[in-house]
């Protein structure tokens, strides 16, 4: 990717720019200046297709006009905006400049909007029409790519509207998530597990913790191996919201299900990621937010509505 960011590039684009412009000037010039020996009948000479022939006319004035503004036009506008390499312009205009001030000019207008929602509880909030319409807008802009629109997820996404929370589902912890983000670190057990078998026996023991399908003979061979899990998960495999260790009681597979997929996670481990939103939504927006995904695991959805 570096070939693509060195100053050769910069240098090349600039050179071509100028080369380009400068080119065709010296042509309209070259037009304006050439003289071509006209026949009686005001033509060149020149016959295509035997009647089709070439006046020897001069260019149209206010074409010419037009094609010395574009190259003023092209010049200026090189001066005044980035163009030519480093060279940031005399305006010293940016892409991220402006995104900056339009998102203040947005927030700014929007203000006055989110401040009814400053004082109320999120409990609230997630009751408001008007809250809900703004959450929903935000959920969309912002956590449907991985969540989906309806915000049931899918495998490696969580589903946020059937109550399971990896760090707990009250409105300050969602909020915190949002704000903060997460990462969820499941590191590779198999060394402290034991043999393949072993793996394979445990992965059945954690099976029959949700009551799925699985070998009760391997269950129960597998039991005494999951003290390796147990510091995270708890010894009844109900897992820990502080750590955001999933439970492993209640059916609910993040990544999949099966004596296979378990294996692969315990061979393998997990490392999931949840960016942080800080940077990019207001306190307010956060806020609203944070209600609507509370809203959609407590019912609050249809009331708002």
């Amino acid at each position: 990717m570096s070939d693509f960011t060195s100053n050769f590039w910069s240098v090349f684009v600039t050179t071509l720019t100028l080369v380009g412009i400068i080119a065709c000037g010296i042509l309209l010039w070259m037009a304006g200046r050439k003289k071509v020996m006209a026949t009686s009948d005001n033509t060149t000479g020149h016959v295509w297709d035997e009647d089709l022939v070439e006046m020897n006319n001069p260019l149209p004035r206010w074409w010419v006009w037009l094609f010395v503004i574009t190259i003023i036009f092209g010049l200026g506008y090189l001066a005044a905006y980035p163009g030519l390499g480093s060279f940031s312009g005399k305006l010293n205009w940016t892409q991220k400049g402006e995104y900056e001030a339009e998102m203040a000019k947005a927030k700014a207008e929007l203000e006055p909007l989110y401040a009814r929602f400053a004082s109320m509880k999120p409990e609230d909030i997630a009751k408001d029409p008007q809250a809900q319409a703004i959450g929903e807008r935000l959920f969309m802009n912002n956590c449907a790519q991985c969540h989906g629109s309806d915000a049931r997820g899918s495998k490696g996404f969580p589903n946020l509207a059937d109550g399971d929370w990896l760090h707990g589902g009250a409105p300050e912890k969602i909020r915190e998530t949002i704000e903060k983000g997460r990462i969820g670190n499941m590191p590779p057990m198999a060394a402290a597990v034991g043999s393949p078998e072993d793996v394979r026996n445990l992965s059945h023991y954690v099976l029959s913790l949700s009551g799925s399908p699985h070998d009760s003979l391997r269950a129960s061979l597998g039991k005494s191996k999951f003290t390796a899990c147990a510091a995270c998960h708890g010894m009844d495999g109900k897992g820990n919201q502080a750590l955001g260790a999933p439970n492993l009681t209640d059916d609910i597979w993040l990544h999949g299900w099966g004596e296979a997929a378990i294996t692969a996670m315990v061979n393998n481990g997990k490392v999931n990621q949840m960016p942080a939103q800080a940077d990019k939504l207001t306190e307010a927006q956060i806020g609203v937010l944070s209600a609507y995904v509370w809203g959609l695991s407590n019912g609050t959805q249809a009331a708002a509505r």
